[in-house]
């Protein structure tokens, strides 16, 4: 752990999960909600009255703020990390030194097929489908519900027993084509983040299946995580604290105009993804970044 003459690790411990989680924008009532701890607990870590926390919290809450247990600890990084972080990173002729990638729409794509599947198994309209979801999509990207809690009120608007919603998203979601060389290129050039409107586990689980590239991102900015959505103001705010570049330097790649337009207001730059033909977008994308 850093600053091993301190005799007080679990202090140490404690500022750095603070600063973490003020980081990420989240109340100590935001990070025992998806960490699963009680309030009193994580004040006591916070405050270092507990002693040898249980690895399985210090695990949990390092997930809930979306970094490593090495970063939240303060070991030395791995190589693999070390030599990212020595990469000879550019500034675009832009000024552009940081990008964000949007994942639903600019890496992978599932809606029509998703929602067509559900058509065909239950017998409803896929537009039917499509209105429902948009219906409750904003508070299960907030985690304000939970992923059982989104897939019962589908099933009940669509008048339907049951639906396991993350059953069709991971089963229809397909790669971009492209993505998988592009980002690779970027990552070896300028920092790299993801920037998602996206349900709780869902990103986890397409890197897992290599549906997005698994990659040393320099910050990744999860929705559910985070508690707010892409275009609400704060989220743009946390992100720009995790790309700790200024404004002017960070460029927003997104399949959605608002989201894009937001992104502008902040004095960022911004390119509309067209995942219908992802070759024009990602020549688009090479040549803005001098690829």
């Amino acid at each position: 752990m850093e600053n091993g003459g301190v005799s007080n690790p679990e202090l140490i411990l404690g500022k750095r999960i603070q600063k973490f989680r003020q980081d990420s924008g989240l109340t100590q009532q935001g990070l025992c909600y998806k960490a699963h701890l009680s309030y009193s607990t994580l004040a006591k870590i916070e405050r270092g009255a507990i002693k040898s926390p249980s690895i399985f919290t210090i695990i949990s809450i390092a997930e809930s703020l979306n970094i490593t247990i090495n970063e939240l600890v303060g070991l030395k990084l791995d190589n693999h990390r070390e030599s990212k972080n020595n990469r000879n990173l550019k500034r675009s002729k832009d000024g552009i030194r940081f990008v964000y990638f949007d994942v639903n729409g600019c890496l992978v794509r599932f809606y029509q097929k998703a929602f067509l599947a559900i058509s065909q198994d239950y017998g409803v309209s896929s537009d039917r489908v499509e209105a429902v979801f948009w219906n409750y999509s904003e508070k299960i990207n907030k985690s304000i519900i939970t992923n059982d809690q989104f897939s019962d009120s589908f099933a009940r608007k669509l008048g339907i027993n049951s639906l396991d919603w993350s059953k069709y998203y991971l089963e229809a979601v397909s790669e971009v084509p492209g993505v998988e060389d592009l980002l690779p290129q970027v990552i070896n050039n300028y920092k790299v983040g993801l920037f998602t409107n996206i349900m709780p586990g869902f990103l986890d689980e397409l890197i897992k299946l290599s549906k997005v590239p698994n990659l040393e991102y320099d910050a990744i900015v999860d929705s559910s995580k985070i508690g707010y959505i892409k275009p609400e103001n704060k989220a743009y705010e946390i992100a720009q604290k995790k790309a700790n570049t200024d404004p002017a330097g960070i460029l927003l790649i997104d399949d959605s105009r608002p989201n894009l337009v937001a992104a502008e207001r902040h004095g960022w730059h911004s390119m509309w993804f067209d995942y219908t033909n992802p070759k024009l977008s990602i020549d688009n994308i090479k040549k803005l970044l001098d690829l």
